[in-house]
């Protein structure tokens, strides 16, 4: 139950995000919600891979690539949804960042803890 409760979460928030930053588009809820199914996958399985390939540079920044890292997952999963966009690199950083802030709230007040 869990899981489905964070993947609504996910899913408002995109959809929420993409109306209030103009370098975010989603086409409409549905498609949001197949955005937050992608970035769970992305996160699950291509986000490790990118973390140990990358962590040389990430100690060197300190842990702030992984920002970049994770600005990258946003700008895949635009190419792989049609009815998602995002027009460029800073905006999926924005949009990535205020993503994990809104999740960790939501999260925090609707998701019991087990």
């Amino acid at each position: 139950m869990n899981l489905l409760i964070k993947l609504l979460i996910s899913t408002i928030v995109v959809f929420v995000l993409a109306h209030f930053l103009p370098g975010i588009a989603v086409a409409s809820f549905s498609t949001a919600l197949i955005v937050a199914i992608v970035l769970a996958l992305l996160n699950t399985f291509l986000k490790p891979i990118l973390v140990l390939l990358t962590i040389p540079v990430t100690i060197v920044t300190l842990g702030l690539f992984l920002l970049v890292i994770n600005a990258v997952i946003i700008m895949i999963c635009d190419k792989m949804i049609d009815g998602f966009a995002v027009s460029g690199f800073w905006y999926a950083l924005l949009f990535s960042l205020l993503l994990s802030i809104g999740q960790s709230i939501l999260n925090n007040i609707f998701v019991e803890k087990s």
